[in-house]
């Protein structure tokens, strides 16, 4: 059977994607994409097997994040707005999740998952999840770059992205999606082979095709990757 997200989570993509306003001159293939993001039909997930899915961290995660490092573009209001956004989401796999900022100087309890600002244990990237240690770094370096390359750019949608995409490991997916709208995807598995789109068309697009937020094949996924943990903790 298909997964539908619901109406609200739609529209909150939309609205963070600045809706089709933000692809000038939309097109039929840009509807396709909106209704891939709100639905999941029957076959269409796939993956690259580059991972294996699991339970998440936890039933229930708690998210502390550290403003500290982050570029000055960035308030801190903001990030965690994107963190709760993302949090948010992926609720809607059965695991809710709280956000809260950490005060200067504060300890990290015990099985909390820390978001924070490193460019080194980010290694280059824009963000990047250690499911084992429970943290998630932040690449500041990252943003810098692409900054400087294109000072327009819509950097918030960047880090919105990287963060749910980062957040979906901690929730169990491992494994990167070859539907390249989903926020798990990755476009190629750098073996020549392309992710697909509904419509077939996988060339020539306006900026970035994947979803700001978890699809609903992102959260099909999920549920499925967390049903025995959940079930037990009724």
């Amino acid at each position: 059977m298909p997964s539908n997200l619901p109406i609200r989570r739609l529209l909150s993509s939309l609205l963070l994607c600045g809706g089709l306003a933000g692809w000038p001159g939309a097109q039929a293939s840009d509807l396709v994409r909106v209704q891939e993001i709100a639905e999941c039909r029957a076959g269409e997930i796939g993956t690259w097997g580059d991972g294996r899915d699991r339970p998440a961290v936890d039933t229930q995660l708690r998210v502390m994040y550290d403003h500290d490092g982050a570029p000055p573009w960035f308030d801190e209001a903001q990030v965690l707005g994107t963190l709760r956004r993302a949090a948010d989401a992926w609720a809607a796999c059965g695991i809710p999740a709280t956000v809260w900022p950490r005060a200067p100087g504060a300890e990290v309890p015990a099985g909390v998952v820390l978001v924070s600002w490193d460019d080194r244990l980010a290694r280059g990237n824009f963000g990047l999840a250690h499911v084992g240690v429970r943290r998630l770094w932040l690449g500041a370096a990252a943003f810098r770059t692409l900054r400087a390359r294109n000072a327009a750019y819509p950097a918030h949608e960047t880090l919105q992205m990287v963060v749910a995409h980062e957040m979906g490991h901690l929730y169990g997916l491992m494994d990167h999606s070859r539907r390249c709208v989903d926020v798990m995807s990755y476009y190629d598995n750098g073996r020549g082979e392309r992710c697909h789109a509904r419509d077939g068309n996988d060339r020539g697009w306006r900026g970035d095709y994947r979803a700001l937020l978890p699809t609903a094949c992102d959260i099909q996924r999920c549920r499925a990757a967390n049903a025995a943990p959940l079930t037990a903790a009724r």
